[in-house]
This record gives structure tokens, sequence and C-alpha cells, in this order.
């Protein structure tokens, strides 16, 4: 039985369209530990809903699906990078994520106005009130109604 998530991302730092022009891209840069937590359970095959934030009319625009797992985030040893973190190290890891693969564009954009609407926010993390997270669960039956709603 395959897991489903949502996972965030301003479209101007990484939106879908660029990962199905890449194909597939490492999901490096979550700095936080519920976040990082949540990367952690993915196991391939695992399908995520792919959330563009911080735009005008943000919303699920498509899916990724996890192809690798329990990867190494190789920007926390970069001392160059935004997410560089000085406590990891090669032999002690600090953060870990996947690897997605492009899955499917949706039609039209399912904007936050009606996930809202539809979902209440213990069904969906995305709607309670100060959350920030970037990865986040999603149940089989929420994903089911966002399949709906997206089509």
């Amino acid at each position: 039985m395959e897991n489903y998530w949502l996972i965030k991302s301003e479209p101007q730092v990484y939106s879908l369209e660029q990962l199905k022009i890449d194909g597939t891209t490492v999901w490096d840069g979550v700095r936080n530990y519920q976040a990082r937590n949540f990367l952690r359970q993915m196991i391939p095959g695992d399908l995520a809903f792919f959330y563009h934030s911080n735009i005008s009319a943000p919303g699920i625009v498509g899916m990724a699906i996890v192809i690798t797992n329990n990867v190494v985030d190789p920007t926390q040893f970069d001392p160059n990078s935004a997410y560089y973190d000085p406590k990891a190290t090669r032999e002690s890891p600090r953060w870990y994520t996947v690897i997605f693969a492009f899955e499917r564009a949706f039609t039209k954009i399912l904007p936050l106005k009606i996930l809202k609407q539809e979902f209440n926010q213990d069904e969906l993390w995305l709607n309670r009130r100060g959350s920030r997270l970037s990865v986040m669960p999603i149940t089989p039956k929420v994903a089911a109604k966002i399949l709906i709603l997206a089509n």
C-alpha cells in the first residue's frame, strides 16, 4: 500500500515543471526536524502532491513519486549552500531526504481556497493556522478526494 504526502515548493525556487524537465530531483534543503522525519518515513512508490507556495494563487499542481529513500542531504556539508549545517558530518549526518521523479501535472491548479473549503485542519495539515511544514502526510481518504477535485 502506498503512502501519500504533500510537498511544498515555491515555483521560482523549484517547480513541478522543472521536475518534469529534470525527470528526478533530490528534495534537498529541508531544515525542519518534523518535515525531515516525514521524509525518513517515505518509501519508494509513495506519491506526493506537489504544492506551489508563496504565489498569488497557491495550490496543488501535480504529483511526484518517491524513487529513492533515506538519501543523505548533500547540502548540509556544503559551506556555500544556504542549507549548510556546521554540526553535520559525513560520519553523522543530520539531514536525510528522498529522490522524487515526476509523476504527472494536473490540468489545472487545485487552489488553496478550494482545499480550505473541502478539508478541515485535522484532515489536511496544510490548513492548520501557522503551519509552515514543507512536507506532510496525507491520508488515503484525503488523497482520493484531492484526486477527484483535481479532475
